[in-house]
């Protein structure tokens, strides 16, 4: 390949190509990140189960030490970072992911409170030797990743950020030098810092809309979703979901370059999918999702729909189609038109993640753990199981919210202190 057009590829090709290379060396994925190595919940494992036991895949071990709350995984290597809660004080936790064994762990912020369960939400990011972490009291933490000592730690308060009613949830994207955030508030909405240091690199300005009256609404608080970065014409932006509006800013300044505005309710957490120039969105609360074109930097809806009602675990786009839970059933819908393509009320709600051609979902009352094969035309319940053994902490309101993850053959699911590692390989 010549140097010219090297420099012309786009940085997302360079990135996939290296995410295979890494993948055919290594044998595995890396699940590095919240949603995985391209923030899509889609992994790129083959060689797994296409069935289960009637009392699911081997399971290789639980670790019942990992504290409240609802943290998410991060895997490299033979790592395994996420949070807990315990003695009143959030912590960053480091596992063995071969045997479940504890690393390391270190306070990283204060207790927070709340009636669907107390702790941290978000999910690490681990880049290099370093790992982020985002407490939901708004606290953002940069560790070692070999022995878990403090690099540097910022408040998003320190920045104009107020903690959400359920606590900050956000996980932490890492992208070239910055580590990228949502504060919110009046300073600004989204925040880059550089990530060795913890300094301030920009801060874009409050997200706002102007509503029907005249009278402008905003600015746009911190919600529950998380970045995305994406590249268009050659230019790399950060997408982001707001309760006012999905917005697209310049990486390098935090320039706003487009901006469609949103009538969210109540929570709005699913991360925005990006492809081929269009931005996909949902959330619950009656709210529905939209399709909208932002291929020339100005930002076209496309259609609006009420058939997909994301309230939380995630959507995952296959093909033409995104799959995932709705208000009261887990759908199939069409990418094009916004259409139906099928619903299914067996599967209940709750969150999910693809890998080797199949659905993996988790259910959120009662810990289902389902096997599906779907696509547009048709889908199937292949294999279920139910987690056990299951937290008796859990708030009343609480439930089983973790995204599952698939890594180095291995399947692995949290229910508040307790995680579970299953074995998914074929051999």
């Amino acid at each position: 390949m010549n140097d010219l057009l090297a420099k012309r590829m786009p940085i997302v090709l360079l990135l996939t190509i290296a995410l295979a290379c890494v993948t055919s060396a290594s044998g595995f994925d890396d699940w590095p990140q919240w949603r995985g190595p391209n923030r899509n919940d889609i992994s790129s494992e083959t060689g797994l189960l296409k069935t289960w036991p009637a009392d699911g895949p081997e399971q290789l071990w639980v670790n019942q030490e990992a504290g409240l709350g609802y943290s998410g995984f991060a895997i490299v290597g033979d790592q395994l970072f996420t949070m807990g809660l315990e003695d009143n004080k959030e912590f960053a936790l480091c596992l063995n992911a071969e045997d479940g064994t504890e690393i390391w762990r270190k306070t990283i912020g204060t207790k927070f409170r709340n009636a669907w369960g107390d702790g941290p939400r978000s999910t690490p990011s681990v880049d290099g030797e370093n790992v982020y972490f985002m407490a939901a009291s708004g606290e953002l933490s940069c560790l070692q990743k070999a022995d878990g000592k403090k690099i540097w730690s910022v408040k998003m308060s320190d920045f104009g950020g107020r903690v959400p009613n359920w606590g900050y949830s956000e996980s932490p994207l890492v992208d070239g030098g910055k580590v990228v955030c949502t504060p919110g508030g009046k300073k600004g909405t989204m925040l880059a810092l550089d990530k060795i240091s913890g300094k301030k690199i920009w801060q874009s300005k409050p997200i706002t809309k102007m509503l029907e009256n005249g009278n402008q609404s905003g600015p746009a608080g911190a919600h529950y979703s998380s970045i995305v970065p994406v590249e268009l014409n050659m230019r790399p932006i950060y997408v982001q979901l707001t309760v006012l509006a999905v917005v697209g800013v310049d990486a390098e300044s935090g320039e706003l370059i487009w901006q469609s505005d949103w009538p969210g309710r109540t929570a709005v957490i699913p991360s925005p999918i990006v492809d081929k120039g269009k931005v996909y969105i949902t959330s619950g609360y009656g709210v529905g999702s939209k399709l909208v074109d932002v291929a020339n930097e100005q930002a076209k809806d496309i259609w609006s729909s009420k058939v997909m009602q994301n309230h939380h675990g995630g959507v995952i786009q296959i093909g033409d189609y995104f799959y995932g839970s709705s208000s009261k059933s887990w759908v199939c819908q069409n990418k094009d038109d916004g259409e139906l393509a099928w619903s299914d009320r067996a599967i209940r709600k709750g969150a999910v993640t693809y890998a080797d051609g199949m659905f993996i979902h988790v259910e959120e009352s009662g810990g289902r753990v389902l096997l599906i094969k779907a696509d547009h035309e048709s889908h199937s319940i292949i294999s279920s199981f139910k987690i056990s053994p299951q937290t008796k902490r859990r708030s009343s309101r609480g439930k089983i919210w973790v995204h599952p993850v698939v890594s180095d053959g291995k399947l692995y699911v949290r229910d508040q202190e307790i995680i579970h590692c299953y074995n998914l390989n074929e051999k």
